[in-house]
Order: C-alpha cells, then sequence, then structure tokens
C-alpha cells in the first residue's frame, strides 16, 4: 500500500471515530520533501580512557590519555585541537611544562618521547611527532624505584637518585628562594614518596649527582605504614603534606632544612631535621592531596593569608577542603555514596586531583573515566567531562520548558544513573519529552523528571518500577498515565503512572509504581517496544523473529485505573530475531528491523509485508521515521547509518561515521537532526544538508551554463586561448577534443594544415604558453584521448604541438599540478605522476604505429591488386603513391610523437 492511500485510510479512520491525531502532520502531507542528504555535524568522541591528566595553568586545555594517544582539548568548546602519536604502547606518565610549551610522555616501551604543543587552537589533522626521543630513557618501567632528573632543552639526565625502597609512588619538586644565599639565589629540592612508606629529600644543587652517581637523601621521614600516593609543599617551603592508603595526613615541618647549616667541630650540635607536626585521619585511602594557595577565596570574600588549608582526594569519589591547623574538613566538593557496592566504589573512586589556583578550581579524575571540575569559591560543579561512554546501547532526546530536544540521554553499557544498581540497558522520553524512563539488568524501571529549580537543570527519580523477573531490555512511553517494560522473562508489564509527578523535588522519595497488567507475549527475550502516537496500540519485538500488535485498554475513573493489552495480529515473515519496532507517526504502517539484515514495512490492517528495504550487511539494530512516512531510518551491526525511501525501495543516503555496532538511533522533532551512538562510544550528529545541497547545485549548474555560453562566445570570436582555458577550468575534455577535432579538420579542408602543428596559429600559441597546472590537465586529457584509436589522432596531434613548442626547460611541471585529477587525486606527485603519464602515453602510441604500419603495407596490397584487375585502367602509380604519401605522412607523425615523447625531457 502506497503512502498517500495509507493517509487517506488513518484520514478516514480517524474522522469516523472523531479523532484527528495527526491533522498537523497531515496538512502538510503532499508538500513534505523527501531528504537526500545529511552530514555529520558534530561528533562526540571518548576523551578519556585512563592515564595520567594534565591541564594548562590558566585551565584553558587539558591533556588526557585515549590508549597509547595524548590528545589535546580545548576546554571551552570541546573541540580536539591534536593527538600526540604513541608508540603502540600504553603511557605510564605525562608531565606539562608549566609554560605549557612541552609535553612529556613515558610508556611501557621505556622511552621519553618529548613534543611541542601547538601555540595555535586550530585543529590538526595529522598526530604530532616527537621533537625529540629518548629510545631506553630507563632500564626498566619508570615505577621501578630509581628517580631521574631530565635537562628537557638539552635532552640530557642532571641528576640520579637511587635507595628507594620499592616503586616510587609519589614525588613533588621545592622551587623557592634560599633565605640564606645573600644573592637571592633559588633552591631546589626533590621529595619522594615509595612503596617502602618512606619519604625522602633530595637536593638538586650544581654539585649534586649525575650520570650514575648516588647522592643520599637530606632527611628520610618516616610515619606512613601504607604507600604514600600525594606529596605537595607549601608555597613559602615551610610545610610538607603528605596523603597514603592508610587513611591519613601527615604535616611535616621543613623549617631545620631552611636554616643555614650548623658549623661542623667539637661541641656542635647536629643538624635538626623535618619534624612531624600533625596527622590528620581522614577516614579514607586517599589518593591525592595538595596545599591550597595561602591567598585562595573560599567563601567568597577576602580571607586571611596565614590560613593553612589542603585538599585531598581518594576513594569515597569527593574533593574534601580541609583546615591543617584544626584538622577539621570546611567542606566537601561533590556528592559522597554512603552506601555502595565494591565495583561502584572501585569506578568512582578518585585518582589524581589537580589545583588550578589561577582559576580557584579543583580537577578530580575518576576511575570511571569522569573529569570533574569544581569552583573553591562557589563551591559547585562547574563542568563535568565524560572521559569515556562505553558502550551505547540507547538514545533520547529530551526537553526542557524553554526549547524543544535542547538534551541529549545515553544509556551506556554502565551505571551512570547513579539509583540504578547494574548496567542501563534503554531510556525512553514521553510528556512531551520532559519525562525520562530507563530500564537496567538490576530488573527494575525508573522514571525520571526534571529539577522543580531553578539553579540548575537536572534530572531526578521520582518512580521506581519493580517486578520483572530478569533485565528489563526495552521501556516505552508516550502519555503519563502508563508505560510499558519488556523484559528477558518474555512478559511485558503495564505500570500505572497516573500517580508520579512531572517534576522532582528534593527530598522527595519516588513513587512505587503498582503494575496495571502483565502479559506473556513471546517464547523468547523481548527485543524491542514501541507505542503508537495516538497511544492506542502498542508493537513488541522478540528474539523469536516476530513483532506483535496489541490493543491498548485504559480507563481511569473513580473507583480506579485499569489497563490491558489486546493482541490484534502478528507480523512474521522475518527470518531472524526482530530487534526494532516503530510505528508509523502519519500512517497505519509498522517498520520493523531483522538479524536477517532486513528492514520490513508492515501494514496494520492484515499485518502483511508491503515493503522489504534490503542494503545492511549485518543485523538491523534500531529503526525510526522521517518526511511524514515517506522515508525510514535505520541503524546497523555493520556500523551504518542509512536513509531509505519508502516508494521504491531505494536507499539514498548512506552515513559511516562508527566502527562498531550502532545500538542507537535518535530523531529530532523538526526531523532536521539524526543522533547515532554505538558500541565504539561515539555519538554523531547528522543534520539534513539536502537543501543546502540543491543551493550548491543549482548555482553549480546556473555557473556551467554561464560559462559554456562564454566558450561558445569565445569560440565565434575565434579567442581559442580564452576557450580552451575556460574548457579546462570546466572540466570538459569533451568539448577540447571536438574543438581540436573541427580546428584540424578546418585546416585540412583550407589547406593551411601544414602551416601550423594543430592546424591554427593561435591555438599553437596557447598550447606553448599553457601554465603548469593546465598543462597537467590538458596531458591527463590527451592521456585518455590517446587510449581510444577514434581519438587518438587528435591526442597524437596534440601530444606532438606540446613536445615541437615547448622547450625541455618549459616541459618543467611543478608537482603541485599533478597533485589533483579530474577524480579527486593522481597516483604519485610531481615527477613520480608525471612518469607514469608517459608510461601510459608509450604503449597505446606504440600499438596506433604497429597499425599505421600494418596500413601501409596493405596499401601495397590494394595497389597491385587494383593494378592487376583493371589492366592498367586506373593509374597504379599515381594511386600507389598517393596512399605511400598519405601513410608515410601519418606515419612520421606518429613516430616524431613517440620519438619525443621518449626522448625530450618533459
Amino acid at each position: 500500500m502506497c503512502s498517500l492511500s495509507l493517509a487517506v485510510t488513518q484520514i478516514q479512520n480517524d474522522w469516523q471515530r472523531g479523532t484527528f491525531p495527526y491533522l498537523s502532520s497531515l496538512k502538510n502531507f503532499m508538500s513534505v520533501k523527501v531528504k537526500t542528504a545529511f552530514k555529520n555535524a558534530k561528533a562526540i568522541s571518548p576523551l578519556y580512557t585512563s592515564g595520567p591528566v594534565a591541564t594548562t595553568r590558566d585551565g584553558t586545555k587539558i591533556i588526557t590519555c585515549i590508549e597509547e594517544h595524548a590528545l589535546l582539548t580545548d576546554l571551552a568548546s570541546g573541540v580536539e585541537i591534536c593527538r600526540f602519536a604513541g608508540d603502540t604502547e600504553a603511557i605510564t606518565a605525562m608531565c606539562l611544562s608549566p609554560s605549557a610549551k612541552h609535553l612529556l610522555v613515558f610508556t611501557s616501551s621505556l622511552s621519553l618521547r618529548i613534543f611541542q604543543v601547538p601555540a595555535s587552537d586550530v585543529p590538526l589533522a595529522k598526530h604530532v611527532q616527537p621533537i625529540r626521543v629518548v629510545a631506553r630513557a630507563h632500564d626498566a618501567p619508570v615505577h621501578y624505584g630509581i628517580v631521574k632528573v631530565w635537562d628537557i632543552a638539552r635532552g640530557f639526565i642532571t641528576h640520579v637518585f637511587k635507595g628507594h625502597g620499592g616503586v616510587v609512588s609519589a614525588l613533588t619538586f621545592d622551587y623557592r628562594l634560599d633565605p640564606s644565599s645573600v644573592n637571592q639565589q633559588h633552591k631546589m629540592q626533590l621529595v619522594t614518596g615509595s612503596i617502602d612508606t618512606r619519604i625522602r629529600i633530595f637536593e638538586l644543587t650544581d654539585n649534586a649527582s649525575r650520570g650514575t652517581g648516588t647522592q643520599k637523601p637530606l632527611a628520610v621521614l618516616e610515619g606512613h605504614v601504607s604507600v604514600p600516593r600525594g606529596l605537595d609543599v607549601s608555597v613559602d617551603g615551610k610545610w610538607l603534606i603528605s596523603g597514603g592508603r592508610d587513611s591519613v595526613v601527615l604535616i611535616w615541618d621543613l623549617s631545620s632544612l631552611q636554616q643555614p647549616p650548623a658549623a661542623k667541630g667539637k661541641g656542635k650540635d647536629k643538624a635538626i631535621g623535618p619534624t612531624l607536626a600533625k596527622t590528620v585521619p581522614v577516614l579514607e585511602r586517599v589518593e591525592a592531596v595538595g596545599w591550597l594557595h595561602p591567598d585562595e577565596d573560599l567563601t567568597g570574600s577576602s580571607s586571611a593569608s596565614d590560613k593553612l588549608r589542603f585538599y585531598t582526594g581518594g576513594e569515597n569519589g569527593v574533593v574534601k577542603i580541609w583546615e591543617a591547623r584544626e584538622g577539621n574538613v570546611l567542606f566537601t566538593l561533590g556528592t559522597q555514596q554512603n552506601k555502595i557496592s565494591d565495583d561502584e566504589e572501585t569506578q568512582r573512586q578518585i585518582v589524581d586531583v589537580m589545583y588550578l589556583p589561577a582559576t580557584s578550581t579543583i580537577i578530580s579524575v575518576h576511575a570511571d573515566q569522569n573529569i570533574i571540575f569544581h569552583s573553591l569559591s562557589t563551591h559547585s560543579l562547574t563542568r563535568q567531562l565524560v572521559g569515556f561512554n562505553d558502550e551505547i546501547v540507547d538514545a533520547r532526546f529530551l526537553s526542557s520548558s524553554t526549547a524543544r530536544d535542547s538534551h541529549l540521554a545515553l544509556a551506556t553499557n554502565s551505571s551512570l544513573i547513579r539509583c540504578h544498581t547494574d548496567i542501563v540497558l534503554c531510556v525512553d522520553s514521553g510528556v512531551n519529552g520532559t519525562v525520562l524512563a530507563s530500564g537496567s539488568k538490576d530488573k527494575s524501571a525508573r522514571v525520571w523528571a526534571p529539577w522543580q529549580s531553578s539553579d540548575a537543570w537536572g534530572y531526578g527519580c521520582v518512580a521506581v518500577c519493580d517486578g520483572h523477573a530478569e533485565s528489563i531490555g526495552r521501556g516505552a512511553m508516550r502519555g503519563p498515565g502508563f508505560m510499558f517494560t519488556g523484559s528477558q522473562d518474555r512478559t511485558i508489564k503495564m505500570w500505572d503512572l497516573s500517580d508520579i509527578p512531572i517534576s522532582c523535588v528534593e527530598g522527595t522519595e519516588p513513587v512505587r509504581c503498582k503494575s496495571l497488567s502483565t502479559v506473556k507475549a513471546h517464547e523468547k527475550d523481548i527485543n524491542a517496544l514501541d507505542v503508537a502516537p495516538n497511544d492506542r496500540f502498542l508493537v513488541s519485538g522478540s528474539q523469536d523473529r516476530t513483532a506483535n500488535v496489541y490493543a491498548i485498554e485504559y480507563t481511569r475513573s473513580g473507583v480506579g485505573v485499569k489497563g490491558s493489552l489486546r493482541l490484534l495480529g502478528t507480523c512474521k515473515g522475518h527470518k531472524r530475531g526482530v530487534w526494532a519496532v516503530r510505528f508509523g507517526r502519519a500512517e497505519r504502517v509498522l517498520a520493523t528491523g531483522s538479524g536477517d539484515k532486513t528492514v520490513r514495512l508492515w501494514n496494520l490492517d492484515d499485518f502483511t509485508c508491503v515493503r522489504t528495504f534490503e542494503g545492511h550487511t549485518n543485523s538491523v539494530l534500531r529503526v525510526d521515521f522521517l518526511s511524514a512516512g515517506m522515508q525510514i531510518v535505520s541503524a546497523g551491526s555493520d556500523g551504518l547509518v542509512k536513509l531509505w525511501n519508502v516508494k521504491d525501495e531505494e536507499c539514498v543516503a548512506t552515513l559511516d561515521n562508527h566502527e562498531d555496532k550502532v545500538w542507537a538511533l535518535a530523531v529530532s522533532q523538526d526531523e532536521r537532526t539524526i543522533v547515532s551512538a554505538a558500541a565504539d562510544s561515539v555519538v554523531t550528529f547528522w543534520q539534513d544538508c539536502t537543501e543546502e545541497l540543491e543551493q550548491e547545485k543549482e548555482a553549480s549548474r546556473a555557473d556551467l551554463v554561464l560559462k559554456e555560453q562564454d566558450f561558445l562566445n569565445y569560440l565565434e570570436l575565434n579567442d581559442y586561448r580564452k576557450a580552451i582555458q575556460l574548457a579546462l577550468s570546466m572540466g570538459q575534455p569533451g568539448r577540447l577534443l571536438s574543438l581540436f577535432k573541427d580546428i584540424r579538420a578546418a585546416a585540412a579542408e583550407s589547406g593551411a594544415e601544414s602551416a601550423s602543428i594543430t592546424g591554427h596559429a593561435s591555438v599553437d600559441e596557447v598550447i606553448r604558453t599553457l601554465g603548469g597546472s593546465d598543462l597537467a590537465k590538458l596531458l591527463r586529457y590527451v592521456r585518455d584521448w590517446n587510449a581510444v584509436a577514434k581519438t587518438s589522432i587528435v591526442a597524437q596531434g596534440v601530444l606532438l604541438a606540446i613536445m615541437k613548442l615547448r622547450s625541455a626547460g618549459r616541459h618543467e611541471v611543478k608537482e603541485t599540478a599533478f597533485l589533483q585529477g579530474e577524480d579527486g587525486g593522481e597516483k604519485g606527485v610531481g615527477g613520480t605522476a608525471l612518469k607514469e603519464m608517459v608510461e601510459a602515453l608509450i604503449p597505446y602510441t606504440e600499438r596506433h604505429l604497429a597499425r599505421m604500419d600494418r596500413l601501409v603495407q596493405e596499401s601495397y596490397i590494394v595497389d597491385y591488386v587494383l593494378g592487376e584487375m583493371d589492366d592498367g585502367m586506373f593509374d597504379g602509380d599515381d594511386w600507389g603513391d598517393g596512399c605511400r604519401v598519405i601513410a608515410s605522412s601519418y606515419k612520421y607523425t606518429c613516430v616524431d610523437t613517440l620519438q619525443d615523447s621518449v626522448h625530450e625531457p618533459i
């Protein structure tokens, strides 16, 4: 059934029922234009998988690790600036210089790679290569217990510190003015911590050990009973703070190290080392610790500079700000989870914390690949970067109170929706896109509504649906009254949502929803659900290769709410499980996608298949309708998104930006944007560019018409230079071939062929003075003409003119002239491409020469036969001489052209 007849049938049915739910879309049904092209407007790719993180001091750029590559990103725009080339090994340590000009990277290959950070914010297409590589900077992985200090500019080792009892777990530099120096010289020390629980302080001086020597530490501090994970020295150099996995923070007094050394001699006191000033129990394993700047404003008003405050981050996943002298927590950044599982604890714990005094920002890096920015002055979250979405399995557009489709909800292969205790498998939206539903492997479904607050935008859980015996793989909701869930227990449940609020109020407990109906729907897992736009029908797709259509019976009265499902029919025909189902928005049709690589369109009157769309090379996982039902968009396991015309079952566009299964597909209300998300953790926004392409084609067509008219005018005026240059610019070899052929024929008729090589003196002059790029394009046309016997005469004539009219020095053609061919590219560049072109000309020229030789030989036979048959009727000598003259003349042209092509350099 065609789209128009289906639409008319729906109009009649709705009119008889007294309802017209599709009026707004059907008014413009006949005027809807199909879409033919979508462009990749934006893509959200993985930002951070694991490893170290670095930021510039002004907080404008961040460097993260994606497998073996380091990625530089502009935080304001979210644009990837560049990637630093990896060496196929995972990055174990990374450091950005204070000036943000150099990046140092260590990998498991034991090599040190130094990169120059681009100063411009313009994205680079190619990977940034290192400016210096030290092949074996260490003899074992970096964490093996030896500390080396490097001169970055000159690439050599300045100090080597040994003596650690194991892996070095933390280090920091102490660089400040030396109070004992009369020349105000700077003093530099290195503080290290290792798994032997000891902290060592080394002096970095000119007389310190170099190369392979050793130096004893100035002091060895013992106080931790577990691995120290964080070290920092205060700005004035008086205090050292250390935090470890023994759940304590130790504050050390370094004042004694700032005193001038005592004079050596009998009776003099020994130098006093650093002392432990305070022990602060933090009640969690500490992964990062550091001092805040003395002038840091934590309250929005000026604070005393004598305050001693520090931050900690660890297993609880929050950053705590402490007052050092009192040992109490001033405030906490982030939300602490009181009751979480061991797996969630591992995922959410903080692995690193960075402090940016210039912007008063604390950045925490979490084990679940989230990077969170907090403002110290407002104590609020300012930015959150989701480094890695893992496998994205579903997506839905959400609307705010002010804009439609303003946000996008993603269901990933994780429990990032915090109220779920297992992987989230599906999401759906209802109530004009403002309410969200999610289903999970924890056998529950939850309903989410926006916060009732003007300060921040967010969602909170307002309802919980418990009752399934297995994972909930699909949910479907439209209006606020009810919702459906499909589970691996092969049942569909209908839930009463009549009492749930459409906005979330802080402190309100979620409503426990009641199941109105439970239906044993299929013999295998339920993969897909969808509710019709009029809320009267439900369709379910299953691994049992069928799709069932149900009538929704829902009533609400003073007695209560009743709901049930009544089976209307089953769509059978797929050879594999059904992964996707979708009702038409304006027609009584149903689209299904299956593991048999096809999309089928079904008539809801008799449940028969009316269209089959074949083109995917793997399972079809998602389908949706576009253009008032005249088009279907599908996504599959082959990583492709395809756009189909329903009428002719033709694929009009294939969108490719994924490397794995495309599980999620969402279409905006205006159908201008399609969002696809896949198992490769990439989210792609496809923007409709049909009108733009049509306008470009129309403009190009109009420009071509004008150029063609100009070309004809130039021919009428015998302005061959402009005619040839215009034909070359338009990329029309056919017009050039006709031009050269007509000029050659005209010269032959007038007898002026010997006066010029091409047949016209002005054409000879054009070829003699033709520019490099135009000459390269003309040679490509000659190469193609020479491959066909019918056009080879013109090709040989033009090639002869090029060889004769241009000297060897003028045959030089710039490399860029051969970079771009008529098909978008040319194999080889510069001299290589020119050599390939000449090599393509020689075999065909030799073939034409052999053909002319055979023609000459056959002419003698014709001469002899005619002379013998007619007994001298024809003048054999004159006829034969004429044949020989013509053949010899053509032979001379071919041989001369071949010789010039071979012996004269181009």
